[in-house]
């Protein structure tokens, strides 16, 4: 089943997208597909950076699976980069008038086979806390946590304190990414499922997100554009931002391979 990306540089306008690029995967020939059948499959868009030689990972936060048939021979990201994003010349999607697009399928077969999970049982093994602070001095683009270990792999945070993709300017864009030296076995792919916390130091109502990504380049990252409103986080009764200090969590719930 042969497969092929649909660039709309001007957005789709019947997808509301007019405000963005969007890029589609398509099935581009179905006489293969018995009729009735279907293609289960977890996608997931890139976008290269020329200058700093790595991947943006673009995916919704819920990371779900996508179904073609022979009625549904595509899915979209319809607001893939905004145009904003992309002129942004700190960005670097843009050199010379061109830019470089990447796709990322996993055909998930329902054998009941080849997928290795574990759930991280012993307190604390899986828990990152990332203090930082003079929040509101910190300059550059992006900032990474150090290292941690969890099932055996090393992980980092990432931080845009501006934001990032869809939310620059507007909300804290945050990422879990593997760590530097973190490689796979050929064909390998490995997944995590983890809760993402900026902490409340007053009141004790974190802004938490769950997420499940599939991890198989550490030079790729993987997150949440606009992960929290910087209007709440700058709020000071709202008790995020303490002393300018900023409290970040990271717990691991789940690990699987897949092979």
């Amino acid at each position: 089943m042969s497969r092929k990306l649909v660039l709309y540089p001007n957005g789709k306008v019947k997808s509301h997208g007019t405000a963005y690029i969007s890029l589609y995967l398509e099935i581009a020939a179905t006489e293969g597909l018995p009729l009735g059948s279907e293609v289960n499959m977890n996608i997931r868009f890139f976008v290269f950076d020329q200058i700093r030689n790595k991947y943006l990972s673009i995916q919704d936060v819920s990371g779900r699976v996508r179904r073609f048939h022979n009625l549904k021979t595509e899915w979209e990201f319809d607001q893939l980069l905004s145009y904003d994003t992309l002129n942004d010349l700190s960005n670097s999607y843009l050199v010379d008038d061109s830019c470089a697009f990447r796709v990322e399928v996993f055909i998930i077969k329902c054998t009941g086979k080849g997928e290795c999970s574990s759930m991280i049982k012993e307190p604390q093994s899986n828990y990152f806390t990332w203090r930082i602070d003079n929040y509101t001095d910190m300059k550059d683009q992006i900032y990474y946590s150090e290292h941690f270990t969890v099932e055996g792999r090393r992980w980092k945070l990432s931080l845009y304190p501006k934001g990032n993709g869809t939310g620059v300017g507007t909300c804290l864009s945050l990422y879990l990414c593997l760590g530097e030296s973190e490689t796979l076995p050929p064909n390998k792919k490995l997944c995590a499922k983890y809760k993402l916390r900026v902490k409340d130091q007053i009141h004790g109502n974190h802004h938490e997100k769950t997420v499940e990504r599939w991890f198989s380049d550490p030079s790729i990252v993987y997150g949440i554009y606009e992960y929290f409103p910087l209007r709440d986080l700058l709020d000071a009764s709202k008790g995020y931002l303490v002393l300018n200090g900023l409290h970040i969590e990271c717990i691991i719930d789940a690990v699987s391979i897949l092979f």
